[in-house]
């Protein structure tokens, strides 16, 4: 087979059908069935921003012995074959009546047995990504092959990262981080919070994302309310503290990190909550090992910042990151998911500053053997003024 592919060389996806398929004979299954950009982009190398018109599903098939199927629409066959993958079916999609179940039914027939037991991922943090009348008329034409839950197969492999992702997700971390350093160009008193947003994606893409997937943030005096809403077109005033997050993404890889900014000289109270993030952020980089919870993170990230008198913000403090924004595992007091060699993760521990607001600090790192190794550049351990 000719040594063809994107974004990586075609072993690099050649070890991961390799894995998935190991944990597919431990699980009893027969093949993979996958829908989501995410899932096929792990498998094939496919990256495209088509992805974002809902008209057409995608379907990749991985037999438990042997290379993957694509079963795709026509406009995508070109780029898929610049793939390594071997066997590409196409039909003329959208197809009002019959948009691309037939051909799947008949390959999935060719491929596996009668008795085929084929994974599809079900659990949380996964999605369908085709019509739920084609799914349910494709189960009833392949059986007595069956679907089952695949979401423990997928995620037990995806969730540990190659050295070739780790850098991948590092590049994408060093272009953010550019970018904040160039936050003072054009964040300042009197500029409105939507200009900025603005200004802060096109720095993004000067400094080498290829999209920006996400950008958030939020401002106000000594914090902010919440970190999700649109930016408006409310201008900086002294005394606010400016906070930018980005999904930026390079080679189909995100970062996820935010900085914060002190409009004008910083408050006692937005120091001293920005010095208890930073503080406990340290601790928890120091002390990161494989083995612990990710309960666990969730435990000393709010224990150090209680220890520096500061009140944790509700929700998560963290989650994995990789081909999507943000991944299993969730950094909560109910995940028992065990941090493993080669995760990369989200350090996000928030916490309140005084009336409601709050300030949120994160990281990225990979785990290593012997801890955590930070991906994104450090934050600074004192809050930046923007004068």
């Amino acid at each position: 087979m000719a040594e063809r592919s994107l974004i990586f060389p075609a072993d690099e996806f050649r070890g991961r059908v390799a894995r998935l398929q190991h944990q597919m004979t431990a699980d009893g299954l027969d093949a993979l069935f996958l829908t989501s950009a995410a899932d096929i982009f792990y498998v094939t190398g496919f990256l495209t921003r088509f992805w974002e018109s809902p008209a057409r599903p995608w379907f990749l098939i991985v037999p438990a012995t042997g290379d993957p199927v694509a079963v795709i629409p026509s406009i995508g066959a070109e780029l898929m074959g610049r793939t390594w993958v071997p066997t590409i079916r196409t039909w003329d999609a959208p197809h009002p009546s019959d948009d691309g179940v037939s051909l799947l039914v008949d390959t999935l027939c060719d491929l596996l047995p009668d008795t085929a037991r084929i994974g599809v991922p079900m659990g949380l943090e996964t999605h369908l990504r085709m019509p739920i009348g084609d799914y349910d008329r494709v189960a009833k034409s392949i059986a007595p092959r069956r679907f089952e839950d695949a979401t423990d197969a997928v995620q037990r492999v995806r969730e540990i990262k190659t050295d070739a992702e780790v850098e991948a997700i590092r590049t994408a971390c060093t272009i953010a981080g550019r970018a904040f350093d160039r936050v003072p160009e054009f964040a300042a008193k009197g500029r409105p919070l939507d200009q900025i947003f603005r200004d802060f994606q096109s720095v993004l893409l000067q400094e080498g994302a290829d999209w920006v997937s996400y950008v958030a943030g939020g401002t106000g005096p000594d914090g902010y309310t919440d970190v999700i809403s649109p930016a408006s077109d409310t201008p900086l005033e002294v005394g606010d503290i400016l906070m930018l997050d980005t999904g930026a993404v390079r080679n189909g890889y995100f970062c996820d990190f935010d900085r914060n900014y002190a409009v004008g000289p910083s408050s006692d109270t937005a120091r001293r909550v920005h010095d208890a993030l930073w503080q406990a952020t340290e601790d928890v980089l120091n002390a990161l090992r494989p083995g612990m919870l990710a309960s666990d993170v969730h435990r000393l990230l709010s224990e150090g910042l209680v220890k520096r008198g500061a009140q944790p913000g509700g929700g998560r403090l963290g989650h994995g990151l990789g081909i999507t924004l943000t991944e299993w595992p969730s950094f909560t007091p109910l995940d028992g998911t065990p941090l493993r060699e080669g995760m990369v993760l989200t350090l996000e521990p928030g916490a309140m500053t005084d009336q409601g607001r709050m300030l949120v600090h994160e990281e990225n790192i990979v785990m290593r053997a012997n801890g955590a190794e930070l991906l994104s550049p450090r934050a600074p351990l004192e809050l930046p003024e923007l004068i």
